[in-house]
């Protein structure tokens, strides 16, 4: 080995070939396994395909797009993903088909030349990198032009809560030019509780009562550690965060329950920390007000009751 590494030395002057020696060396190794028989890549590939549509139904169904929801600002983001969840589809489709294709047509068969290796390709580089900022460009063009309606609540239909009642609150300026009920939400370990507006300090544990038709705007504080409200059917999820208050909104269209669940892990009964959006007619609402303001007046008549015998008490 020194006498070939040395200029001018006796190997070379005898006629030494690097590159003979390398081939030598080469030849040496053991040899790679035989690639695969087309047939039996046909096969895999055909497997694949089969176990993405035997699992596509329950996927399309559950897990690919949110479910269509009776809330404008869920339904926008229902779009945004769809057009999302279209544009990445296309791309991966097309790039596993260039990948798939060049494995395919440009591998290297038994006995052949090593193909050529490309070790860069400008125009290509700079094709993808302006295709990739392209994309980008669409999707942030598309995403800003749903923003607004997402951020900005739109008004009570007609059949929604009457302004002159007691539980609208009628000073909501980001409410263009209709009532809304505004409801304060404080997440606890581990339960949901819902303050309603009014002299009648209504308020409910787990489930929220809203009235059909009425746009609801939401207050989301927590009063020990980070939580996240979220009902899927009414759009994306609101941090609830101890000393910071974040809004949020939404209107059912029809009566029905809508459930949710903490989507931040607060604790060791995270799981148990689940929600339910419970929308009535109007007159129903009312109803259930004027029911819950009393059972909640005995509760506290109840209660201060016993702790006036706990007091006289030994």
């Amino acid at each position: 080995m020194m006498a070939i590494r040395e200029r001018g030395g006796p190997t070379q002057a005898r006629g030494y070939n690097p590159a003979a020696l390398r081939a030598a060396r080469f030849s040496r190794l053991p040899s790679a396994a035989p690639l695969a028989a087309p047939g039996a890549l046909c096969v895999a590939v055909l497997g694949a395909i089969c176990v993405v549509l035997i699992a596509a139904p329950a996927a399309w169904g559950d897990a690919l797009t949110p479910e269509y929801s009776p809330s404008r600002n869920a339904n926008d983001i229902h779009t945004l993903y769809v057009i999302s969840l279209a544009i990445g589809a296309v791309i991966f489709l097309l790039v596993e088909g260039v990948l798939i294709t060049s494995l395919i047509r440009y591998r290297r068969r038994r006995g052949g030349a090593e193909p050529a290796q490309i070790r860069g390709n400008t125009p290509l580089e700079v094709g993808w990198t302006v295709g990739a900022v392209a994309i980008l460009v669409v999707l942030a063009g598309i995403t800003f032009a749903y923003l607004s309606d997402v951020t900005t609540p739109q008004r009570s239909s007609a059949s929604g809560l009457n302004a002159g009642t007691e539980v609208a609150a009628l000073h909501q300026p980001a409410v263009p030019g209709g009532h809304s009920l505004q409801i304060h939400v404080n997440g606890q370990q581990y339960i949901w509780r819902f303050d309603y507006p009014g002299a009648q300090q209504v308020f409910s544990y787990h489930d929220m009562y809203v009235p059909v038709g009425t746009t609801v705007t939401l207050k989301i504080t927590s009063s020990d550690v980070a939580h996240s409200w979220w009902i899927p059917k009414l759009g994306g999820k609101a941090d609830a965060i101890p000393g910071h208050t974040n809004d949020t909104w939404f209107r059912v269209d029809k009566p029905g329950r809508l459930n949710g669940q903490c989507a931040e892990l607060c604790g060791e009964n995270h799981a148990d920390m689940r929600a339910t959006v419970i929308a009535l007619p109007p007159d129903q609402f009312r109803l259930w007000m004027a029911r819950q303001a009393a059972d909640i007046r005995q509760s506290q008549a109840l209660l201060s009751l016993a702790r006036r015998i706990r007091g006289q008490g030994p």
